[in-house]
C-alpha cells in the first residue's frame, strides 16, 4: 500500500492477479490517488513505459493480468524485480469469482470452451509464481469497495520507509478466517457482550462495549503477553524482507471482542511508530446467534 513522496515517484506499481479479483477497482482507486494508470498494458512496452515514467517523476501504476497480450508470469516476475517495481497481487474466493462471471456473462479469459470453475483453477495454478513472488496479496473476497480504498491508501499513500507496514484486522470466526492474514489470534475467550442485551447492537468501538470487553479479568494479561510476543518479531520480519504484515484478531461474528482488541493492538503498534491501518471485516453484519 504509499503517500508518495518524491522518492517514490520512480517507483512503479504493477498489479495482476485472478481474473475478476478487482483489477479495475483498484487501478480506479490508485488513479484517484494520483497515479497514472495503464490497463492491460502489453509486456513488450514495460521497459520504455517506465523509462518514461523515471523521466517526468510521474508514478504509474500498470494492469497485467492474463488477457494482456504475450503475457507469461515467469517473465513477469523477473521483469519486475529488474525494473525494481512493486507487484501486488489479487486473490478472491473461488465461489465469488465464479459468482462475478456468471452475474455479468462475461467468458473467463482462460476457460475459453470450459466451465468458469476449469479457468479459475487453471488460472491459479498458472500464475502461483507470481503470487508467489508478490511484495502484496490482497484478498478481495470480503473487501468493501470502502475497505479496498482504505487498504490502498495506507500502502500507497504514506512516506515509504524501511519499517514493517502493519494491518491490524478483526473478522468472526463464522464468517471464515482472513486468508491473507500472516498472523490469527483467537479472542473466543474473552466474555461475549453478544449475551448482555444492552450491548448486542453496539459494536466494539462503543465505550459501553469496550470497557465491558476490557473488564474481563483475563484481558489485560492476555493483550500484555500478545505484545510480548509480537514485539521481538517485528524487527525480525523487517530484517527477513517483509514489507507488510496482516494481524487477524477474531470472535465469534466480528463485531465485540475482536474489534475492541484490534482497535487497542492499532494504538500499540502506532505508538511503536508504525505505520499501521485497520479494518474491521465483519463489523457490519447482522448480529446472529453466537456460541
Amino acid at each position: 500500500m504509499t503517500t508518495i513522496d518524491a522518492a517514490d515517484h520512480k517507483t512503479p506499481v504493477i498489479v495482476t492477479g485472478l481474473s475478476g479479483a478487482g483489477m479495475s477497482s483498484v487501478l480506479k482507486t490508485l488513479e484517484d490517488m494520483g497515479y497514472e494508470v495503464f490497463d492491460n498494458f502489453p509486456m513488450v512496452l514495460l521497459d520504455a513505459l517506465i523509462a518514461e515514467s523515471h523521466k517526468d517523476g510521474m508514478p504509474v501504476a500498470i494492469g497485467i493480468d492474463s488477457r494482456t497480450r504475450g503475457f507469461d508470469p515467469d517473465i513477469l516476475l523477473t521483469t519486475t524485480e529488474r525494473l525494481k517495481a512493486r507487484l501486488v497481487f489479487l486473490v478472491c474466493d473461488d465461489t465469488v469469482l465464479q459468482k462475478r462471471f456468471t452475474e455479468t456473462r462475461r467468458r473467463h479469459p482462460v476457460a475459453k470452451d470450459r466451465p468458469i470453475s476449469a479457468g479459475i483453477k487453471k488460472e491459479q495454478e498458472w500464475l502461483h509464481p507470481l503470487r508467489a513472488g508478490a511484495d502484496m496479496v490482497v484478498d478481495t473476497t470480503d473487501l468493501s469497495i470502502h475497505d479496498l480504498r482504505h487498504l490502498l491508501e495506507k500502502q500507497f499513500s504514506v512516506a515509504r520507509s524501511d519499517r514493517l507496514i502493519v494491518t491490524v484486522m478483526s473478522f468472526g470466526f463464522r464468517f471464515g478466517v482472513p486468508r491473507d492474514a500472516d498472523l490469527v489470534m483467537d479472542v473466543r475467550f474473552l466474555s461475549n457482550p453478544h449475551w448482555i442485551k444492552t450491548l448486542r447492537p453496539m459494536t466494539g468501538l462503543d465505550a459501553d462495549v469496550g470497557a465491558y470487553v476490557s473488564g474481563d479479568p483475563d484481558f489485560e494479561v492476555f493483550l500484555n503477553n500478545f505484545k510480548t510476543m509480537l514485539q521481538p518479531l517485528l524487527p525480525r520480519y523487517t530484517h527477513e524482507g517483509k514489507s507488510y504484515l496482516t494481524i487477524a484478531i477474531g470472535c465469534t461474528g466480528g463485531r465485540h471482542r475482536s474489534v475492541y482488541t484490534s482497535e487497542q493492538l492499532m494504538k500499540w503498534f502506532q505508538g511503536l511508530g508504525y505505520t499501521t491501518g485497520i479494518i474491521h471485516r465483519d463489523i457490519a453484519r447482522t448480529p446472529g446467534v453466537q456460541v
